[in-house]
């Protein structure tokens, strides 16, 4: 949730913000509408409540004969603090839903516009090049005996696959060289539950503009996750954090079977592994003061760039333009890795740094140093994921259909080498 300060004092900074993010400029004004009308209808309440109280001692005090009528004025007061009570709370109910329609206030210098409006920070290795025809992942998968896309079909329908004997240790491997070095920089490994409660995905963010991309299991009032990220950030709420401007924070790296419907995306990347229903991967969370939110962004992307090098991956860091951000986001680096045989980057890894906004919705605060709490910020990052598979059988592939594993994994594979035909 957005500041209620900054709204109240400076509302043309997210004004900017939902220009920016090319969404309504006047849901602002209706937020600082809802929100005045809110702290009106508190003050009407508290006035009357003390009336009450002091008549309430006024009654105490009367003789005898005059409280029957002190009485009835007692309970027509009373009527009235019960009714100016409803009208705080429909007045913060209509306050609460307006501004949890605002998404986060995206940060100084981030890009303006859409999905194609992001900025190129800096491009890293070399392009791979091939003296044969290189083929896609998916076949390579095939010919390998190491993804088994039609007996997914099969069993679970559209997007779904089996990783089969080195392309599952593949994955394993990939997400435990993630963890290995999560827990060197000081991440606390979790295995986290992949159904949460409705609080926790709205908590989160997931349930504005992105539910139609989620699971939900409504005999049970539970989602099924599209990342770690939901019960990482629930993980702490309703809590008081020990944080300092040091840098210390409390920070994790998840591990889940991920799912995702992938509503609107029919007939895109419908071959091969790339946009699936369920898939796995490893997250970082941090949870730190907020002072500490930017240099803390720089890290997590740092963890993802050197995964990406010694993995042998050409690829390219961008900084999202503020309409392709999601709803918690303020700033967000995707990592996006070349695939050779479709000519372009795709996306491997995204990082965010969603400010106080998640803490703010699921109560998660530090205390200061007067004494008081104030809101953490959260951030997050993708580690490692099935989809890395994609670029790492394409790019090390060669012309027999074999694929060179990448050093880094091969003490993860029991020393294999490259990986050929079953």
């Amino acid at each position: 949730m957005i500041d209620p300060q900054l709204l109240r004092d400076n509302p043309d900074v997210i004004k900017a913000s939902q220009e920016a993010r090319r969404a309504s400029v006047s849901v602002v004004d209706e937020a600082v509408a809802a929100d005045a009308a809110r702290r009106s209808a508190i003050t009407s309440f508290e006035s009357l409540r003390a009336e009450q109280n002091a008549f309430g001692k006024t009654v105490a005090k009367a003789p005898k004969d005059e409280k029957a009528a002190l009485v009835q004025q007692a309970q027509a007061l009373a009527a009235k603090v019960k009714e100016a009570q409803a009208t705080v709370t429909a007045a913060e109910d209509t306050f609460n839903s307006v501004v949890r329609s605002i998404p986060n206030v995206v940060l100084p210098g981030v890009p303006a516009g859409g999905e194609d409006d992001f900025v190129t920070l800096r491009t890293v290795g070399t392009k791979p090049e091939f003296d044969f025809e290189p083929k896609d992942h998916a076949d390579l998968g095939e010919y390998l005996g190491i993804i088994d896309i039609p007996r997914g079909v099969k069993v679970s329908g559209s997007r779904f696959y089996f990783l089969r004997g080195l392309g599952a240790r593949l994955e394993i491997a990939l997400m435990s060289l993630g963890l290995d070095r999560a827990i060197a920089a000081g991440f606390e490994p979790l295995i986290t539950p992949t159904l949460v409660r409705p609080e926790t995905m709205a908590g989160t963010g997931f349930l504005g503009e992105h539910a139609a991309e989620v699971y939900r299991l409504e005999a049970d009032d539970l989602y099924l996750t599209g990342t770690s990220e939901v019960a990482l950030a629930g993980f702490h709420s309703d809590e008081i954090l020990s944080l300092d401007e040091s840098g210390e924070g409390h920070r994790y790296a998840g591990w889940s079977t991920c799912y995702r419907r992938e509503a609107g995306s029919a007939g895109k990347d419908n071959r091969g592994i790339l946009r699936v229903h369920q898939f796995n991967k490893l997250e970082m969370f941090s949870y730190v003061h907020p002072d500490q939110a930017e240099a803390e962004h720089e890290r997590l992307v740092s963890y993802q760039e050197q995964m990406l090098q010694d993995l042998g991956l050409h690829y390219r860091v961008i900084e999202t333009a503020a309409g392709d951000l999601g709803t918690s986001a303020a700033k967000k680096y995707d990592i996006e890795a070349w695939v050779p045989t479709q000519g372009t980057f795709r996306e491997l890894t995204s990082t965010s740094n969603c400010t106080t906004f998640q803490a703010r919705r699921l109560d998660i605060r530090y205390r200061t140093e007067s004494g008081k709490t104030a809101p953490v910020a959260t951030l997050n990052g993708t580690l490692a994921t099935t989809r890395w598979i994609v670029a790492i059988l394409e790019t090390h592939q060669q012309a027999d259909g074999s694929v060179v594993v990448p050093e880094v994994l091969r003490p993860y594979l029991g020393g294999v080498e490259v990986i050929e035909p079953r």
